[in-house]
């Protein structure tokens, strides 16, 4: 049974090379990371905050120095949760425009390496081996940008989070003042 649903996958990679297998190999592992931290964020984080605010609701005593700092503390750690894959994701958005510009590279010496060795001038190949070697570039990019955009919006929930799990159990406090 022949796979045709491959060939403009195929087609791809030929175009522009082994490069462009590793960009896709980064950009899965990327998209791996961000879709296991919207599974973490919804299924662990979200209960494990119900699950804090509630322990700390239920302690006897909520005012003194001692209760703070260990407020502060279970609040850290749980939101410190969030922040665990972001250095990797950087490693990962910073090594994608790269590795396109190493596909680039190696393109361009491979198209200067075929026109040294013909001795026909020919424009036409050159033009396209240029456009093969632009592929990895444009790849390693679009990559990168999206996994730039997933970092923000990581970074602005994980602020968020931080926020608003400390002025919820500030108010816990409050409310059983009142």
């Amino acid at each position: 049974m022949p796979m045709h649903w491959l060939e403009p996958l195929v087609g791809l990679i030929e175009a522009g090379g082994p490069i462009l297998v590793v960009i896709a190999g980064v950009a899965m592992l990327l998209f791996s990371v961000a879709l296991e931290r919207w599974w973490f964020f919804r299924f662990h984080y979200c209960p494990a905050r119900r699950a804090l605010v509630a322990r700390w609701v239920a302690r006897d005593e909520r005012s003194s120095w001692s209760a703070m700092t260990l407020r502060e503390v279970w609040a850290n750690e749980l939101v410190a949760g969030l922040c665990g894959p972001l250095p990797w994701l950087r490693l990962l958005v910073v090594i994608c425009p790269l590795l396109g510009l190493l596909g680039t590279v190696t393109g361009m010496i491979s198209v200067f390496d075929s026109l040294s060795v013909s001795e026909v001038n020919q424009a036409r190949a050159m033009a396209d081996g240029v456009a093969r070697a632009t592929l990895p570039t444009l790849s390693g990019m679009a990559v990168s940008v999206v996994g730039l955009l997933f970092i923000t919006r990581l970074e602005h929930i994980i602020r968020r989070e931080g926020q608003w799990l400390h002025d919820r159990l500030a108010r816990a406090v409050e409310e059983t003042h009142a």
